[in-house]
């Protein structure tokens, strides 16, 4: 069986799979004789790049790395073709719009962990930066910083933590 390049701009979802070859070597093994087979492959099919999108993490077992490939290949297959992917999407669409909110701000992930998606205020009273400002919130001060090039840089505001007011410090 040929797999296509996952690199290629075509869906791998235009070409038919060759049909499986039968094995003429031993016969695979079965839950009978050992309960986990030695080879497993688990796929994630994320609809997005942000924690909020739908997944489908489907995974296929098979007594050699031949037919573990060739039932990804069948699986993956079948859930395009049984309409199992759009079915999770219009799923996952629906139960977002039952959601009442609740939950705490919005995550990313940056620098190797999970963030809080804070953003910065969209003006600040007083603030003449024409370049645009960056926040930058750490354990013991928050601050927007300009955004301009070097040697150019606004002086940056800094959050008062009674207030929550961004100003320069002067």
């Amino acid at each position: 069986m040929s797999y296509p390049d996952p690199f290629d701009e075509r869906s791998p979802w235009d070409e038919a799979p060759d049909p499986p070859t039968p094995k003429e070597k031993e016969p695979p093994l079965t839950s009978a004789d050992n309960d986990s087979p030695p080879f497993e492959i688990g796929f994630t099919l994320k609809a997005g790049s942000g924690f909020d999108a739908e997944w489908i993490t489907p995974r296929v077992h098979g007594s050699d790395a031949t037919e573990a490939a060739q039932r990804g290949a069948a699986l993956l297959t079948a859930l395009k073709a049984e309409g199992l992917i759009d079915l999770t999407s219009k799923a996952a669409e629906y139960t977002r719009s039952q959601h009442k909110g609740g939950g705490g701000s919005p995550k990313r992930f940056a620098g190797g962990r999970v963030e809080s998606a804070e953003t910065a205020p969209t003006s600040v009273t007083g603030d003449t930066c024409p370049h645009g400002r960056s926040l930058v919130k750490k354990p013991n001060w928050t601050a927007m910083f300009c955004d301009g090039p070097d040697g150019d840089k606004c002086e940056p505001l800094w959050q008062d933590k009674k207030t929550g007011q961004f100003k320069a410090n002067k």
